[in-house]
């Protein structure tokens, strides 16, 4: 009886406990989340209260629908860069206008983000491979932390590359300032040597550090630029007052950004649910997102998503759940209300160091050398590179989409065909190639697509299948496995029952192996004359139905 007393009193206070490891997970994120949100307006071009609104909403709107517990939802770096290159590609004549184009676009891209949900395409990440998505992260990485020297060095800029940027640093470096220069070279070795301490808050120790030398010291005397006049107002909910092409444009556009904030959350989110064997719907996430975008625009904030450093650091604080998200609103939003006269003296080079801290992350090449060493795909992630450095990140991005695309369609146009044959006498079918003592059948050709049956790549499979049965000459019986393919769309099904009637007037014979459910049900309805009796579970099945029609 004493035994289940303390096993009752424990599983009683379990729940205090959850609580009091999401409150010091939810302190450590609030800490974190104030700098970012600092250096992140910073890159998008919009006030503090735009990222600060963003996150609020971001956290407990993800609280409420979203599935991990682990999930930080808030403004990320590559979101705010492509907010910043959409809008600036519109030429805003003011403030005003940036603002206004930059809720329309955060509103589009959350309305846009619903509808995916509801059409199930919570897997559109796949679209944007990963090589792509380091060389994106990688390049943008150089182009932010590039456009920050200019602040570290107290040079006021307007260049539209990165290439003029070098060289219009280099002829303005006379014109910088050297306190400006020592103050953020100081907050990046800070930062750096902070890291070795994880549970520490560098950035918000070093913004601390930054706002105490502002307060004891003018730092105009010695040329070093501060945030300035900081106002974090009550929001209102607001639908920009924009032309119909605007919308339009800007709803073309969107498309690129709800990419990345899906490949980026997803990748996120699904890393640390693998990690702790957690299940999450991609569809409930795109949801989450969608409604914390579009109730982030509304408010005139900035575009959210799961970024995967703030989320690394929820789950190593010790979150449990996503009440840490919710404690983090709460200290964040404290943080800010009391803290704004003192968040307006932070030093400009110091905002630049922590978004040059913020982004190091994706300057690791460990990525990019991992695949070298694989010698796969390196080229499509150098190309992304290439195009974001050349071409600027709203473009540079687009591009790189394109590649991904261009990578799957030319995958789906090379079809791989492999021959199978029997491993002695065990009933398994393996790659005959691989396995050269493996044995095939007489008169019988086994063949294995080695992507699905769809129709990008039907026509490049069943052209492949037909040459390599025109091949032998002795083949009576060809056998398909259809192991790839889940279903099969109208162009795939239309294409196979075209190749079982073109093989019956040539006196051959078409076996399907492997066939699942939905496909059998879909090719009976369809033509049960060519495909009754002639869908196998296995391979196995199959060869013994083959047999049978030669003694016949």
């Amino acid at each position: 009886m004493l035994l289940d007393h303390h096993k009752w009193i424990q599983i009683k206070t379990l729940p205090k406990y959850l609580l009091l490891t999401d409150l010091v997970a939810g302190l450590s994120v609030a800490f974190i989340l104030l700098p970012e949100a600092v250096a992140y307006a910073a890159i998008a071009h919009l006030s503090i209260q735009a990222a600060i609104i963003a996150a609020l909403i971001g956290l407990m709107v993800y609280a409420l629908l979203g599935d991990s517990p682990y999930a930080i939802v808030a403004p990320t770096s590559s979101a705010a860069a492509l907010l910043a290159a959409v809008v600036l590609s519109m030429r805003p004549p003011d403030a005003e206008a940036i603002v206004n184009l930059g809720a329309a676009l955060v509103m589009l891209t959350g309305f846009g983000l619903l509808i995916f949900s509801k059409a199930k395409l919570g897997r559109l990440s796949a679209f944007v491979s990963r090589p792509v998505l380091h060389g994106f992260s990688f390049a943008l990485a150089i182009t932010i932390i590039s456009k920050q020297l200019p602040i570290i060095f107290g040079i006021s800029m307007q260049s539209p590359n990165l290439y003029k940027l070098y060289l219009e640093l280099f002829d303005k470096f006379h014109e910088s300032s050297f306190w400006s220069a020592v103050i953020g070279a100081l907050a990046l070795f800070l930062l750096a040597l902070l890291k070795r301490w994880p549970s520490l808050p560098g950035a918000f120790i070093v913004l601390v550090l930054g706002i105490l030398i502002s307060y004891s010291t003018d730092l105009s005397d010695y040329h070093v630029a501060t945030v300035g006049t900081v106002l974090i107002q009550l929001p209102s909910l607001n639908i920009p007052q924009l032309p119909i092409e605007k919308w339009l444009q800007l709803a073309e556009l969107a498309c690129g950004l709800m990419v990345i904030i899906i490949a980026e959350s997803w990748g996120s989110i699904r890393s640390l649910s693998l990690i702790h064997g957690d299940k999450v719907d991609p569809n409930r996430e795109l949801f989450a997102l969608g409604v914390a975008n579009l109730g982030s625009g509304l408010l005139q904030g900035m575009p959210v998503g799961a970024g995967f450093s703030v989320s690394s650091a929820s789950e190593d604080a010790g979150a449990k759940s996503k009440m840490a998200g919710v404690f983090a609103a709460g200290v964040l939003l404290i943080m800010t209300v009391f803290g704004q006269q003192w968040i307006s003296l932070i030093p400009q080079p110091i905002v630049a160091a922590a978004v040059i801290n913020a982004l190091s992350h994706a300057l690791n090449p460990k990525a990019l050398l991992a695949l070298w060493r694989m010698n796969r795909d390196q080229y499509l992630a150098l190309a992304a590179i290439i195009a974001v450095l050349a071409f600027g990140v709203l473009h540079g991005m687009l591009i790189a989409m394109a590649l991904s695309i261009a990578a799957a369609i030319r995958s789906f146009s090379q079809p791989v065909v492999r021959e199978l044959a029997e491993l002695g006498g065990s009933r398994d079918y393996v790659d005959r190639e691989n396995h050269p003592k493996a044995v095939p059948q007489d008169n019988i050709l086994i063949l294995r697509p080695e992507a699905p049956l769809f129709f990008a790549s039907v026509e490049g499979l069943l052209t492949e299948i037909y040459r390599r049965l025109k091949a032998r000459k002795d083949v009576g019986v060809l056998i398909i496995s259809l192991e790839q393919s889940a279903d099969l769309d109208s162009t795939a099904a239309e294409s196979l029952i075209e190749f079982a009637g073109h093989l019956n007037k040539r006196k051959k014979v078409l076996l399907l192996a492997r066939v699942k459910d939905p496909l059998r049900h879909l090719l009976l309805k369809l033509a049960p004359a060519q495909f009754q009796h002639k869908l196998f579970w296995s391979v196995a099945d199959a060869v013994v139905g083959a047999q049978k029609i030669k003694k016949n």
